[in-house]
């Protein structure tokens, strides 16, 4: 078992990719790609800010240092870099019904990103071709959150990524399935 001083731990030692290991093993979403993600401090923070959120833990300082890494680290577009960091921050502060503009600017980030396909690309420039990953791990991170379903086209990345079913790998399939059975209340959500 570990504890949050552990996490604290590596946190400081920039063990990044410790934390991402421990705070992912098992889940849907985990996979290599996003354990590249977690590279990133902000993507990090965002994560461990959302396993402290599903633990009942949001009380905690490490949870407000957290918070305060993903905020000072959002960029002037309204984005943390591209489409995946962006969305896992957004769904960290989303955390405890949280709002506010560092979520709505997000939410303009990535509704700028998103191809007129409805996919996102995995480089952040929308010119760039779709990224079946990406768009899954997007609308997994999101696709329960009203607000998301309301600022982009879930509908139209849900079809997106139907049209590639084919083609996707391992890691998009998995999250697939996932969202295949949550798409009813994505659609609810914009009626």
């Amino acid at each position: 078992m570990v504890t949050l001083r552990q996490i604290e731990r590596w946190w400081e030692t920039g063990q990044f990719d410790r934390i991402a290991r421990l705070l992912t093993e098992g889940r849907y979403e985990a996979s290599i790609r996003l354990r590249l993600e977690l590279a990133k401090p902000a993507a990090t923070a965002a994560v461990i800010a959302i396993r402290l959120d599903e633990l009942a833990q949001s009380y905690t300082p490490l949870m407000t240092r957290m918070i305060r890494v993903i905020l000072s680290a959002q960029e002037a577009d309204g984005g943390w870099g591209d489409a995946v960091c962006t969305a896992l921050c957004i769904r960290a502060l989303l955390c405890g019904q949280g709002t506010g503009q560092a979520i709505d600017r997000g939410l303009n980030y990535l509704r700028s990103l998103q191809r007129e396909d409805g996919a996102w690309p995995h480089v952040p420039m929308r010119r760039m071709p779709g990224d079946a990953w990406v768009t899954a791990m997007v609308l997994y991170q999101l696709g329960h959150d009203p607000q998301f379903v309301q600022s982009v086209r879930c509908q139209k990345a849900l079809d997106w990524l139907h049209e590639q079913i084919d083609w996707l790998d391992a890691d998009a399939g998995k999250l697939m399935r996932v969202l295949t059975a949550r798409s009813g209340r994505m659609q609810a959500a914009t009626s």
